[in-house]
């Protein structure tokens, strides 16, 4: 009787640990498949608004973006955030993406960028920041991207000032483009160092053909053919070369910037006759002083020389007379004896 009750106790309470071990089951199969599976920024996730495919391409255009897309994958390859309303790139979130090599942030509202914002992009090999609001480029700012093929920089209305030295890391560089901006003034000593450069785009800037773009004319000028539309590369001042090609005024400029000497080439002219003449009395002087004891010098020799010529010149006559006196005799005994021999 006890043992029938036992049984049916055991019967019933079965049924009751039965569902527990199906949800136990259940839960670690969500916990194999979701829980410890990759962050979408690692495997298929995908910023919202943007379309993400196979190929890791990215593809967030004409979204009406404001800010910068967050999660998204790390191994992103190409990224195009064009024809948005961005207003920063962010280099925290940029810096992520290491393996990108084609970023597209043209029709943005981007007003500034730094060397930091490239920081750690070193296979990027295609960048466009047409269409934007920039101002200046800095020192260096593309010196991370080692990799860099083309640079697209066109149709920036507010951007007047480019570093000299902006580009002078990028060695890889083949194609760059800063057309239709509001340049006037181009520094080329990094420019024209690069190894492979190829194409450049000036046409549409307000260039000023004077001395200061002397050799941006010229550069046009004897590279004519690695210029986009180079017919369109003209002055807008002063006025008399309004309207003219650069190329046509490289010689041009180079004749009229050197045939008189400004007050800074006078003032270096002066600087180095100072120097010639400090130089010439330094050494006049030195001549003088060597001459002067050179001249002590002997007279002391010969002061210490004359006390022993005086005692040969003494003893000198003495001798002379004594010789003489034993001369004579036989002198005058030849001519008596020549005398009697005569007789």
């Amino acid at each position: 009787m006890n043992y029938t009750n036992l049984q049916g106790q055991v019967t019933n309470v079965k049924p009751h640990y039965q569902p527990s071990a199906q949800s136990l089951r259940l839960i670690i199969l969500l916990i194999l498949v979701m829980g410890v599976a990759p962050s979408p920024a690692l495997t298929a996730g995908c910023p919202a608004r943007c379309i993400c495919d196979d190929q890791l391409v990215v593809q967030c255009a004409g979204q009406h973006l404001t800010a910068f897309p967050t999660d998204l994958p790390l191994a992103t390859r190409q990224l195009i955030i064009s024809n948005n309303r961005i207003v920063e790139l962010p280099p925290l979130q940029l810096n992520y993406l290491s393996d990108l090599v084609y970023l597209d942030c043209s029709n943005n509202s981007l007003t500034e960028i730094s060397m930091s914002t490239f920081g750690n992009l070193e296979k990027l090999a295609y960048l466009d920041l047409s269409f934007n609001t920039l101002t200046r480029i800095e020192d260096r700012t593309f010196g991370p991207l080692s990799s860099l093929v083309m640079l697209r920089m066109t149709d920036n209305p507010g951007l007047s000032d480019i570093h000299p030295d902006a580009f002078a890391k990028n060695s890889a560089l083949q194609v760059l483009d800063v057309s239709r901006n509001n340049l006037t003034v181009l520094n080329i000593s990094s420019l024209i160092a690069l190894p492979i450069l190829r194409s450049v785009g000036l046409s549409g800037n307000s260039w000023s053909c004077d001395c200061d773009n002397e050799d941006l004319c010229l550069w046009v000028h004897i590279e004519a053919f690695k210029f986009q539309d180079e017919g369109q590369t003209v002055c807008r001042g002063p006025p008399d070369l309004q309207g003219q090609r650069l190329g046509e005024l490289g010689l041009q400029l180079r004749s009229r910037c050197h045939q008189g000497l400004g007050s800074w080439d006078y003032l270096f002219f002066l600087a180095i006759g100072f120097v010639i003449f400090a130089a010439g009395t330094m050494s006049a002087w030195a001549i003088g002083v060597v001459m002067v004891l050179y001249e002590r010098y002997v007279k002391k020799k010969s002061e210490q020389m004359d006390p022993d010529d005086e005692v040969e010149q003494d003893a000198g006559p003495g001798t002379g007379g004594a010789g003489g006196h034993h001369a004579n005799p036989r002198g005058n005994g030849d001519l008596k004896n020549t005398g009697h021999m005569v007789v």
